[in-house]
């Protein structure tokens, strides 16, 4: 057991100085695509009707980007001469709607609740939540704590596109919590369905079925960007948008 102690005090704190200093550790996002000019209409053209979740629009004689669809198929940069142009990061959670909700910060304090559900995830935006409790990411550190009770919870964390077994479920989950309360939907399938809806399975985002007062895109949207739409929540970042859209050129 002291050979650990030593150990571990040696090595040091490992974990990541994210929210203080950007990371840029290699793996911690896989980047995606922003909006871009092309050189003809005709590349216009072909990125719109690649892209399977219409996430990408005509938009100043290129192409925009609407996170809320983007599933990260990377059909929009591979195999191209004139490709979307990707950018590094994960700072990408957005307040759903035009204005942000009322303040919580001197709320919540650093003491912030958080009950994950899945509603009919495939299992990637949980994989990647979960690893915002592992040593690297330590959520602890930031005053974010899980709880196995709606009860309990400030925050309702959200992943999948809402099956129709977990219609009811969220919403018992969602009325059983005090208010004040936030929603904060992570991955392209809880923001507007994913490739899955909306159907007669699934609906089109947590939203059909609940308020939604934080959207993290990302399909799946790594740990970092979970931690950056928690931080949202408690007014400790600054919000992303959900579209991106290419810089006007002078003959747009």
């Amino acid at each position: 057991m002291a050979n650990w102690v030593f150990k571990g005090l040696r090595t040091g704190i490992k974990s990541s100085a994210y929210p203080a200093e950007h990371d840029e550790a290699c793996g911690v996002s896989p980047g995606r695509p922003i909006g871009t000019s092309l050189k003809s209409p005709a590349a216009v053209e072909e990125l719109v009707t690649r892209c399977p979740t219409q996430a990408i629009e005509h938009a100043n004689g290129g192409i925009a980007i609407e996170y809320g669809r983007c599933v990260h198929c990377f059909r929009c940069k591979r195999g191209l001469d004139d490709a979307a142009t990707w950018q590094q990061g994960f700072e990408w959670a957005a307040f759903e709607g035009e204005s942000p909700p009322e303040k919580l910060a001197r709320i919540f304090g650093r003491s912030l609740h958080v009950r994950f559900v899945d509603a009919g995830a495939c299992g990637a935006c949980m994989s990647e939540a979960r690893q915002i409790n592992n040593p690297y990411y330590n959520m602890h550190r930031l005053g974010i704590f899980t709880t196995p009770t709606p009860r309990n919870a400030d925050v309702l964390l959200v992943a999948g596109p809402i099956s129709d077994a977990m219609r009811l479920p969220l919403r018992k989950t969602y009325d059983a919590m005090p208010t004040p309360k936030r929603v904060v939907a992570i991955g392209t399938c809880a923001a507007s369905g994913g490739i899955f809806s909306p159907s007669f399975a699934a609906a089109g985002g947590v939203a059909d079925i609940i308020p939604v007062d934080v959207i993290v895109p990302g399909c799946p949207p790594p740990p970092l960007a979970i931690l950056h739409g928690l931080l949202l929540v408690v007014e400790k970042k600054p919000a992303s948008t959900l579209t991106s859209l290419p810089p006007r050129t002078e003959h747009a």
